[in-house]
Formats: structure tokens, C-alpha cells, sequence
């Protein structure tokens, strides 16, 4: 009888492995900017962080220490991926230079200024531009002084969304190329990553497009991108898992800053 137990016992499948996504908000956001992708992480069976942290107060240093170790460490055993937008993904990426969390898995970052962002560049000797946007804001230069650039190529399994719609015309003059309003298409890449996909979504609001919560998920479950993946189908999805009653269509225009 023993045997039999253990025969039974040894062909039974492996469980799940546990998963855990940190949800981690840009410059001038809070938490509550990833609500909706939290349902949707939810409904496929993941631990969900969603830390806040004072994005206008501190330097990127600071910020990086203050709310990472915790949020990694609320993941406790399961495997930590995380979705990054704007500048929380600079802030993984600086903390992740002296720190290697043992179950650390995939990456996504949403409009990333992985090689720093040409409107502080253009902004940041105006006054109110500081006032806005705090000591991290100003940092986020494309200069050698700029946090950015001074960030090694990533080493993690990394999935980068950068938008190509822009909302804020004027913004839009000030840096060179396709951009989302706020970052341009070309410097949200970055040496080392594993792949990279352009939606036509703006930028302070792309984390509640269904398209780019749907190449999110995909990412971090397969690796890759698939660039089949329609907004109806981001749609689709979310309606079925998530989204009954709840809006989560990208509104028509953004406040400017």
C-alpha cells in the first residue's frame, strides 16, 4: 500500500510555481495608476505589490532604496516580476546595480527614459519645471550628468513598451523623432534587453491600454512580446477576466504638467 502511495505521489504534477509581479508607478504618479493592471495580474493568478513612493521629493537613490528592498521583499519566496512605468523603471535599473535579488524574474517597462529624456533636458533651467517634477525629475537629463547614462546594460530579462502617440503637440517639438508626449521611442531602449515593441499609446496613461496590459502579461509569462496581440484582443481579455463594470479604455486627452 506504501508503494502504491508513492508511485501516486511521484506522478502527480509539480505545483505552480508561486508568482508575484511588482506594479511600480512613474514620476509624478502614485500606486493607484496600476490598479487596473493589478486586477489583471490578479485574475491569472498572481501576488500583486503595488508600492508608492514620494516620486517629487528625493533623488532617484533615495527612492530606489526606500521602496524596493521592502517590495521585493514582500514577494517573500515567489518569484518577483515586476512592470515598471517611466521612471520607475530607472529606478529598478539603479538599484539593480548593487543589489541581486535571488528570485528576481522578468521585467517590463512602459515608456522607459532609459537613455534619459530630452524634455529635461530642454526644461529643466525653468523653475517651475523643479517644482513639478522634484530632485528624480531633474536627473533623468540625457547628459553625461544624467542618472541614465550612468546605468550599466541591463542583465535581467527585460521586455520594453514604448509609445508612439502624443497628446501634448509642444512637448512633442522638443524631442527628435516617434515619441509617446513625454519620451521618445529611441531612448526608451536599452543594451541588453530582450525585446522591445512600439503601441500607439501616449505615454502618462499607457498602463491602462488594453494592448500594452496584454503584451505586459505576455512577457512576463513567455519571455517575448506577440505583436498579433490586437487592441481588441487586450479588450477581450480583460473584459473576461477582469474588467466587468469597470473602465478601461485610455482616456481621450491628458492633464499637461
Amino acid at each position: 500500500m506504501r508503494i502504491l502511495l508513492v508511485l501516486i505521489f511521484l506522478c502527480l504534477p509539480a505545483a505552480a510555481s508561486a508568482k508575484c509581479v511588482i506594479l511600480l508607478h512613474g514620476l509624478a504618479r502614485t500606486e493607484a495608476s496600476f490598479s487596473v493592471m493589478e486586477q489583471l495580474f490578479k485574475a491569472h493568478g498572481y501576488t500583486v505589490i503595488r508600492p508608492g513612493y514620494p516620486s517629487t521629493d528625493l533623488g532617484i537613490p533615495e527612492l530606489a532604496e526606500q521602496t524596493l528592498p521592502d517590495a521585493f521583499a514582500a514577494c517573500g519566496e515567489d518569484i518577483a516580476n515586476v512592470v515598471a512605468h517611466s521612471m520607475g523603471g530607472i529606478l529598478l535599473r539603479y538599484w539593480l546595480q548593487d543589489n541581486a535579488p535571488e528570485k528576481l524574474g522578468r521585467v517590463v517597462m512602459l515608456g522607459p527614459p532609459n537613455q534619459g529624456s530630452q524634455l529635461v533636458d530642454e526644461l529643466s533651467a525653468w523653475e517651475v519645471f523643479g517644482y513639478l517634477n522634484g530632485p528624480a525629475g531633474l536627473q533623468l537629463g540625457t547628459g553625461p550628468e544624467g542618472i541614465p547614462q550612468k546605468l550599466p546594460a541591463v542583465e535581467f530579462e527585460l521586455g520594453v513598451i514604448a509609445g508612439e502617440n502624443s497628446l501634448n503637440p509642444v512637448f512633442s517639438s522638443l524631442i527628435d523623432g516617434r515619441d509617446d508626449g513625454k519620451v521618445s521611442v529611441r531612448t526608451t531602449k536599452v543594451d541588453g534587453m530582450a525585446d522591445h515593441i512600439v503601441l500607439p499609446v501616449t505615454h502618462t496613461f499607457m498602463m491602462n491600454n488594453p494592448r500594452v496590459m496584454a503584451q505586459a502579461l505576455h512577457f512576463i509569462e513567455f519571455g517575448e512580446f506577440d505583436p498579433q496581440i490586437t487592441w481588441l484582443d487586450g479588450v477581450t481579455d480583460i473584459i473576461d477576466e477582469i474588467c466587468i463594470g469597470q473602465d478601461c479604455s485610455e482616456p481621450e486627452s491628458e492633464p499637461t504638467r
